[in-house]
Formats: structure tokens, C-alpha cells, sequence
């Protein structure tokens, strides 16, 4: 089943209580969350204390993406905060620190996930994948929403698709960055189940027709 996960970047933070709600009856199933630190990507976003907050006021499943240097040094904070999964990008620490940060993610009970940039093989996955919920895979560079979809990184998709027929079928595969109507056929027939959409459901004058455009 297509899993849809607005992502709250391009929500209004005036008022986000009221779009978490809005996409919630328009039918969404998860809440992404992209937390970004100025250092690993060029912008600054949200911390924990958002993160608890948002999950005072809805009962989504919250998808929180760390785009931050080092992440292992988070995951418990944002645990408690209420996140129900917790990616980690590959190239944001050193492999045994990836893995670090996978076993504090099993401690800390949430589901475990790694993301990777475009520059990044499909590859790159494999010593984690057998024990991985989710594999992100970006769509365009991390660091701001509105961004145009990538083109080539439909071919990445598919390869990390076939990785995980092959070492972990249980496991969830989402894309995000520039999802919207045209592009999420694309990303579906290459193999996505879980598509995050910021600018096309919130931009929406219809959140729920968009969250149902996008699902096909």
C-alpha cells in the first residue's frame, strides 16, 4: 500500500497545529519531519521540543528525517520527543557511528531507517539493510523544500528497490523531494511505497485531493 507523509516543512508554523490537522482528515498516513542543522545541510529547521509538540497534537505516525551531523547524539532526544521513526544519513557520520546511532534507534524503540543523498550508491545500504524499517532515498539535495525532482535518481530507486527484494522485502522504501502528481507515477513504478510531499499537499487549495493524486 502507497503510504503518503506530508512533510511539515512546507507547512505554515503560525498555525501548525491546524495544517497537521487538515492533512490528517485529508488523509494522510505519516507525518514527516525534516530536521536539518545548518551544518550538514545549509538551513536550520526544528529540534525535539517541536518534535514533542507536534506529537501532542496529532496521532500520525511521525516520520522525523535528521539531516544533522553526527545524529547518533540525537536519537534519544527525538525519541522521546515522540518520533515514531528516526532516519540517519549515510554520509552524515563514519559507518561505525551509522551503526551506532541504528542500536540506539532499538533501545530507544523506534524504527530504524537511513537516508541517502543523490550523490550517494544504492549500494551504500547494504551492510545496514537487513535491519532496517525504511531506506530513504532523495530525490533532490537535501537542505531546502520546493525543489525540482531529480531525474536520475529514478534509476537509484529502482536499484535500491531490487536491494531490498533481495536482503529485506518487510522493509519500506520512500523517496522525497520534488514528489508531486506528475512526478509520483514515476517514483511508484520505480519501486517507492512511501512518498513525501511537501509543496504539493500543502500548497494545495484541496489537501485531500492532493494527498489522493498523489497516491494514484
Amino acid at each position: 500500500m502507497i503510504k503518503i507523509a506530508p512533510s511539515i516543512l512546507s507547512a505554515d508554523f503560525a498555525n501548525l497545529e491546524r495544517d497537521i490537522a487538515r492533512v490528517a482528515r485529508g488523509g494522510a498516513d505519516w507525518l514527516h519531519v525534516d530536521v536539518m542543522d545548518g551544518n550538514f545541510v545549509p538551513n536550520i529547521t526544528l529540534g525535539p521540543p517541536v518534535v514533542q509538540s507536534v506529537r501532542a497534537c496529532t496521532d500520525l505516525f511521525l516520520d522525523v528525517h535528521l539531516m544533522i551531523d553526527k545524529p547518533v547524539r540525537y536519537i534519544e532526544a527525538f525519541a522521546r520527543a515522540g518520533a515514531d521513526l528516526i532516519s540517519v544519513h549515510l554520509e552524515a557520520d563514519h559507518p561505525t557511528r551509522i551503526a551506532e546511532a541504528l542500536r540506539e534507534m532499538d533501545r530507544c524503540g523506534v524504527h530504524k531507517a537511513v537516508a541517502l543523498r543523490p550523490i550517494t550508491a544504492a549500494r551504500a545500504v547494504l551492510p545496514y539493510l537487513e535491519q532496517l524499517d525504511l531506506v530513504l532515498v532523495m530525490t533532490v539535495e537535501p537542505g531546502f523544500g520546493g525543489q525540482a525532482f531529480m531525474e536520475e535518481q529514478l534509476e537509484t530507486v529502482a536499484q535500491m528497490r531490487a536491494l531490498i527484494a533481495r536482503h529485506n522485502p518487510a522493509c519500506r522504501l520512500e523517496v522525497d523531494g520534488g514528489v508531486n502528481a506528475k512526478t509520483a507515477p514515476r517514483v511508484i513504478a520505480a519501486g517507492a511505497d512511501t512518498l513525501v510531499a511537501g509543496s504539493a499537499v500543502y500548497g494545495a487549495a484541496d489537501p485531500a485531493a492532493a494527498i489522493a493524486a498523489l497516491r494514484g
